[in-house]
């Protein structure tokens, strides 16, 4: 019993030090055109955007539309997939396997 209970507390542990870890990473998208730079933390929060002024013109809406809509995407991705990662790593530094991690 007392053996799951200290495995409990440092899984715990562990657990907030991955936590701790992706509040402080910042990940970056930039679109293709540079109209649009997202930074986002690890908890997938937005950190900063910054949009090009020449694309702040009426007729380039759809166009900045579209960009704001797959930087962000792809920034979001790129921190589920680093949380995903440090999940996985601190599951096997712990001696736990769950099937397809």
């Amino acid at each position: 019993m007392f053996d799951k209970a200290k495995q409990l507390y440092q899984m715990q542990k562990k657990a907030r030090e991955v936590q701790k870890e992706l509040k402080e990473t910042e990940v970056e998208a930039r679109s293709q055109n540079g109209s649009v730079t997202v930074v986002f933390n690890g908890e997938q929060h937005l950190i900063s955007l910054e949009i090009s002024p020449e694309f702040l013109q009426p007729e380039k809406k759809k166009q900045l539309e579209e960009d704001l809509k797959k930087t962000i995407t792809e920034a979001i991705s790129r921190v589920q997939a680093m949380a995903s990662e440090k999940s996985k790593d601190m599951m096997k530094d712990m001696g736990i396997n769950i099937p397809g991690m």
